[in-house]
């Protein structure tokens, strides 16, 4: 500040100043807030003012220094809303760029299946439906329900929540509604397997539920058998298969006895993509110049309850393909998946089962004591009744 200017200020400071130079000088120090701080300790605080009385024309009127304090608050307040502006103005626009990235493609579609087929396969009996919601900078949030089916009923245990950020997974944040959670004890015996005492426990347990249940059980088989082999023993039984653990040469370790704990396979009904989808009808509809809204119906590929083998054997390894194009997702719901050496295994030797999820009226679980094609049985839920007879 010069010293010409700080003396203009102590001239309007005591009342000087006139006409053109006092309101030219106004002018100024509503835009410098700079000034108008000098000019308040020249001003001095309410305390001096009242221990020395002023003389005629020496400060300026209450109004002018009212209007020189809402100068100051009014240019703060500027600034405050100028950087608000700014904020939502770079907020929408990261918004409307992160709608474009993961839409460009059908990114979130994509995982959503991805997350969904990680977890059929890797999962016995587990099923995840749910949806993305894309947020600003880059950051999109995938929630989902995860379902089990115990007897005929199908069932909401649990929630799984994902966030992204530029097509990159967080963690895996999952609540169970009750105890249920996935089990890090052994599910299946590997073919050739010794039986122990703990297998003819579960056969125990399963005489001792009561009739009027339903239980979940995980079934070991004698050798490994092609799916349909599998799907013509179960044909004819009062239960339905819902998951088949497929063998990918990971399964059997050092010190496992033929312990399967982390099991690789499908459920009993496909996985179907966007690729295996068959539209049946398209329709477009002009809303403006530039958009339009397109309408298809599409269906999946048939298939038979009892059969179909091969079909569900590619479909297999189809959703490994593409678990295996997004791998960093496939890994965060699977970490101890090796997933190249378990496609060139399957690519090789093909698919072949070992075990199988049953569920069903407890008694006729039961009789499965008595095949021959059983080796073991493992015990999961048990509930109330609720099976429609067929």
């Amino acid at each position: 500040m010069s010293e010409e200017f700080k003396r203009q200020l102590q001239d309007y400071a005591e009342g000087k100043l006139k006409g053109s130079e006092k309101e030219e000088l106004e002018n100024e120090l509503n835009k410098m807030e700079t000034y108008q701080n000098y000019l308040s300790e020249l001003l001095g605080s309410e305390e001096n003012q009242n221990r020395q009385p002023l003389k005629e024309g020496l400060a300026p009127s209450f109004t002018e220094a009212s209007l020189l304090r809402r100068s100051k608050w009014k240019a703060r307040l500027q600034t405050a809303l100028t950087a608000i502006g700014i904020v939502i103005s770079i907020s929408m626009v990261s918004a409307i760029f992160t709608g474009f990235y993961y839409g460009l493609g059908n990114r979130a579609a994509i995982y959503q299946d991805v997350i969904a087929s990680a977890i059929a396969l890797t999962r016995p009996n587990l099923s995840v439906s749910g949806g993305t919601n894309s947020n600003a900078f880059l950051t999109m949030d995938y929630k989902g329900t995860i379902r089990k089916k115990i007897g005929s009923e199908v069932s909401s245990i649990g929630d799984i929540q994902f966030s992204f950020l530029l097509g990159l997974p967080g963690l895996e944040q999952t609540t169970w509604r009750n105890e249920t959670s996935s089990s890090s004890s052994s599910l299946f015996q590997l073919p050739g397997a010794s039986q122990t005492s703990s297998q003819n426990l579960e056969w125990t347990k399963l005489e001792k539920l009561h009739e009027g249940t339903v239980s979940e059980a995980f079934i070991s088989l004698d050798r490994m058998y092609t799916t349909n082999e599998l799907l013509k023993l179960l044909e004819n039984k009062n239960m339905d298969p819902v998951w088949f653990a497929a063998y990918t040469d990971q399964e059997a370790k050092p010190g496992d006895g033929g312990a399967v704990i982390s099991p690789v396979g499908f459920p009993f009904y496909p996985i179907w993509h966007a690729n295996d989808m068959k539209v049946s009808s398209r329709s477009e509809q002009k809303t403006g110049w530039f958009s339009k809204i397109v309408t298809t119906s599409s269906s999946s590929p048939g298939i038979e309850s009892y059969g179909d083998g091969e079909v569900r054997e590619q479909n297999f390894l189809d959703t490994l393909y593409l678990l295996q194009k997004y791998a960093s997702i496939s890994k965060r719901l699977a970490p101890w998946l090796e997933l190249d050496s378990a496609v060139q295994y399957i690519e090789a030797h093909g698919v072949k089962l070992y075990g199988v999820v049953l569920t069903g009226p407890t008694k006729e679980l039961l009789k499965l004591k008595e095949e021959s094609w059983v080796s073991g049985i493992r015990i999961g839920e048990v509930r109330f009744w609720n099976w429609h007879e067929r």
